[in-house]
Order: C-alpha cells, then sequence, then structure tokens
C-alpha cells in the first residue's frame, strides 16, 4: 500500500492505539505489542488531523455507546484477506463466530486457517473486529493483541465491567 502516511497515539482502556492513515483514510489501527504491527517509521509523520472521526467512534465505542462502527477505511492485504476482513465487519458487536463458520460464509468451509491467518493479519483491530472471533471449541485463540485484551474486549461487549 502506497501514498502518504500519518499517525497518531492516542489512549484506551486497553493502552495505547496507533492509528495510522494513508492519504488521509484510515488504515491502521495497533496496539503495543501486537503481532503483525509494521516498524513505527513506516507510519509517517505523527498528526493528528485525519483521526478526528476515528477517535470520537472509539470514545464512543469504550464508553459504551457505539456498537458499529461507521469509518472509511483503506485496506491494503490479498483479495482473500479483504474479503475476512468484511465478514468480520459483519459480526455484530457482543457476538462471536468460530473461523469455520467465516471459511464457510466465504464459500469455502475447508480454509478455516486461511481465515485465521488473515483474521491475524487485519490492520485495523477494534474497527474490524478480528477480537470476535473463536475457535470450533468455543476457546479463544490467537489475537494479535493478546489474549487477553481478547477476552477483555469480549467480556466488554457482552456487558461484563471493563476494569
Amino acid at each position: 500500500m502506497t501514498g502518504t502516511k500519518q499517525h497518531d497515539v492516542i489512549d484506551s482502556p486497553y493502552g495505547p492505539l496507533t492509528l495510522v492513515a494513508t492519504d488521509g483514510t484510515l488504515s491502521g489501527l495497533y496496539m503495543t505489542g501486537q503481532r503483525h504491527r509494521p516498524a513505527e517509521e513506516t507510519f509517517g509523520e505523527r498528526d493528528a488531523r485525519p483521526f478526528g472521526a476515528a477517535v470520537d467512534q472509539l470514545e464512543a465505542y469504550f464508553q459504551g455507546e457505539l456498537k458499529e462502527f461507521d469509518l472509511p477505511l483503506h485496506l491494503g492485504g490479498t483479495p482473500f484477506q479483504r474479503s475476512v476482513w468484511q465478514q468480520l465487519r459483519a459480526i455484530p458487536y457482543g457476538e462471536t463466530r468460530t473461523y469455520g463458520e467465516l471459511a464457510e460464509a466465504l464459500g469455502n468451509p475447508h480454509a478455516s486457517r486461511a481465515v485465521g491467518l488473515a483474521n491475524g493479519k487485519n490492520p485495523v483491530g477494534v474497527i474490524v473486529p478480528c477480537h470476535r472471533v473463536i475457535g470450533a471449541n468455543g476457546g479463544l485463540t490467537g489475537y494479535g493483541g493478546g489474549l487477553e485484551r481478547k477476552q477483555r474486549l469480549l467480556d466488554f461487549e457482552r456487558g461484563a465491567a471493563l476494569f
């Protein structure tokens, strides 16, 4: 993905979040220590201007006032990855899906591992809710931001106390 990049860092109940924009459109949301987090030098200059709507929606989400994000996104990735990320955006707030259910929704029930890999490469965590994907047995499986954060996000969305 090429284009002019800018970034900013905001506080959240889950630690600092790094927001990245490509040509003024949100293209990344990364947690501290996140797996598959690009190198800092790829984020461009620090500038809060492109992120007003994203910050407002994230604040409303973390306050329990927003259930569905409505932001334009500039997502790279392969066509398959983008199709998985689109499926993630269709998982309702407070609900989960398994990797197998996502693979089936994509028309390839044998692609659950590929779905898992694409899920792990999601560049816009929380907003594209990869934390809502669980293992076939209902257990938590990998999450780029760490399983503890995944559990906290799921608990939060199910109405449990944030802290």
